[in-house]
């Protein structure tokens, strides 16, 4: 598994944000369309009837981010420590962002959570937001992009690559 941009690629199935789990919320992209998942959204958008893909709520890295997330570390700690019984707090759930589904008819608003603890680089996110709009260029795009970004999924070994290697990646997925 690993991140690449706004994506999450796990063994060739590409979801936008992190890869939900159980009845969490989540956003795969297949062949056949967009696929919801998760207890409070469900449903198959089909690809020739996304007329665009945007998405919002997308945290950007920064200094005062990752200062934050030291010091949320470093409180949680503390109050373990300090609450001997066990009852510690249990963390936040990390943010959401949101995908615009645009359709011929309506918008849907679909959920996920964000992939990156930290955010994401203003480079990736504009790249990110460049290949969702290519997903809905036609068939034969959405096919070729989405089966070289699943190609590369399949086989990654290892963790996420590093950052120039991800916008390296979204830009020949760009074309």
């Amino acid at each position: 598994m690993a991140m690449v941009g706004l994506f999450w690629i796990a063994e060739g199935d590409v979801y936008v944000g992190a890869k939900p789990t159980g009845l969490a919320p989540g956003i795969r992209l297949s062949p056949e369309g967009v696929i919801a998942l998760g207890a409070s959204q469900s449903g198959l958008y089909l690809w020739e009837d996304v007329h665009a893909l945007t998405v919002a709520n997308v945290p950007v890295k920064s200094l005062k981010r990752q200062v934050g997330a030291v010091r949320d570390l470093a409180l949680g700690t503390v109050m373990e420590l300090a609450l001997s019984s066990g009852i510690g707090g249990a963390g936040e759930a990390p943010p959401m962002l949101r995908v615009y589904v645009e359709g011929p008819d309506d918008d849907h608003e679909l959920t996920a959570y964000v992939a990156a603890a930290l955010g994401y680089s203003q480079t990736e996110i504009d790249l990110s937001r460049a290949l969702l709009s290519r997903l809905t260029e036609g068939a034969a795009t959405m096919a070729t992009t989405l089966a070289a970004m699943s190609e590369w999924g399949r086989a990654w070994e290892g963790g996420s690559p590093r950052r120039a290697e991800r916008e390296a990646l979204l830009r020949r997925w760009v074309g």
